[in-house]
């Protein structure tokens, strides 16, 4: 499980092909920190590490994880956001995130609010997932406040630090993001749907 707050920024520094999955090998901070068969979030996508070295450290997406994610548009260079499992004895300080994407968002626009940036998205209502106004969404894995919260739309507001401390900064009008709806919000949903 993971919270939503960002704790380092990796580099892609290699992307293999193995039949239908990608390996990626991430230049990271935390590598030295990792051990094999370790749950990690890139972009919000929980990813098991496969091989570490000092600096350095490889996961596998299989295609399912490929074609529900921006993971397959990512390139050597790239930037992600990552996270380790929160520690049983650990703080709460986002939300509860599983590290599960349900699907991804188009960025519509960024604008800039006296000394913060309002980032708005659209997302494809058909599967069923909504936002709740000053509920909680991870998008790259990054806990945030969901407001304007529209069918298929929603703004958030980020500040310098996690402008300056995610791959937000990178982000344009028309890139892809991963999302994650609340989970209490799913399961609610899902009672109200019958199933």
């Amino acid at each position: 499980m993971f919270t939503g707050i960002i704790e380092a920024l990796g580099k892609v520094k290699g992307i293999t092909e193995e039949g239908s999955n990608i390996h990626f090998d991430i230049e990271s901070p935390l590598a030295s920190t990792l051990k094999i068969d370790q749950s990690l979030s890139h972009n919000g996508v929980c990813l098991t590490v496969v091989a570490v070295n000092t600096n350095e450290y490889r996961v596998t997406a299989i295609d399912e994880t490929l074609q529900k994610t921006n993971l397959g548009k990512l390139e050597v260079g790239d930037l992600v956001n990552l996270e380790r499992c929160m520690p049983s004895n650990g703080r709460f300080d986002g939300h509860i995130v599983q590290g599960h994407v349900d699907q991804v968002a188009e960025l519509l626009s960024v604008d800039s609010v006296d000394g913060s940036w309002v980032y708005t998205f659209s997302y494809k209502t058909d599967e069923g997932n909504i936002t709740v106004e000053k509920g909680s969404i991870c998008v790259n894995g990054t806990s945030l406040t969901c407001f304007n919260s529209q069918e298929g739309l929603f703004s958030v507001a980020i500040i310098p630090y996690t402008y300056e401390n995610t791959n937000f900064h990178l982000l344009e009008p028309g890139d892809s993001v991963n999302l994650e709806f609340d989970i209490i919000g799913k399961y609610i949903q899902r009672v109200l749907n019958g199933y």
